[in-house]
C-alpha cells in the first residue's frame, strides 16, 4: 500500500445530523450511565456501605466515560458497552452473596448495566446502519 501524499487532503467524511433514533439512544446511555453512578455512590456511602466507602470509586470508570457520550464519540459508545459487563458481574456477584438490601441494590445495578449496554449497542449499530445507507443510496 502506498502511503498518502501529505500534500493532498484526505478526502472529508461525510457526518450526518443526528436523527431521532440516534437523539433518543444518546439520551437513554446519559441517563442510564448517570442513574448508574448516582447508584453505584449511593449504595457505597449511604445505602449499604462497606468499610470506608472506598468501593465508591468503581463510579471513575463511568464518569470518564460521559465527556465522550456528551461529544456523540462513537469509540466512546463501544468501549463503555463492553466496560458494563463489569458492573454487571459485580451486581450478580454480589446478588448472589449479599442478603437484603444489598442483593436488591446488586440487582438493580446488573439491570440499569445491561440497560446501558442495551442503549450504547442500539446506539452503534443504528449510526452504523445510517451511515451504510447514506453511503450506498439504494437505486429506485
Amino acid at each position: 500500500m502506498m502511503p498518502s501524499d501529505p500534500a493532498r487532503p484526505a478526502p472529508p467524511t461525510r457526518v450526518l445530523p443526528p436523527d431521532g433514533p440516534t437523539r433518543l439512544t444518546r439520551l437513554l446511555a446519559i441517563g442510564l450511565l448517570l442513574a448508574l453512578v448516582a447508584h453505584g455512590l449511593a449504595w457505597e456511602l449511604w445505602w449499604a456501605p462497606t468499610g470506608r466507602g472506598t468501593l465508591a470509586i468503581k463510579v471513575l470508570p463511568l464518569l470518564a466515560a460521559l465527556p465522550g457520550l456528551w461529544r456523540w464519540r462513537m469509540y466512546t459508545y463501544r468501549w463503555l458497552s463492553l466496560l458494563v459487563w463489569l458492573y454487571v458481574a459485580e451486581g450478580l456477584v454480589r446478588l448472589g452473596g449479599d442478603s437484603s438490601l444489598s442483593a436488591r441494590l446488586a440487582a438493580l445495578q446488573a439491570l440499569l448495566a445491561m440497560a446501558l449496554f442495551a442503549a450504547c449497542a442500539a446506539h452503534v449499530r443504528w449510526r452504523l446502519r445510517r451511515a451504510a445507507a447514506s453511503s450506498n443510496p439504494s437505486p429506485h
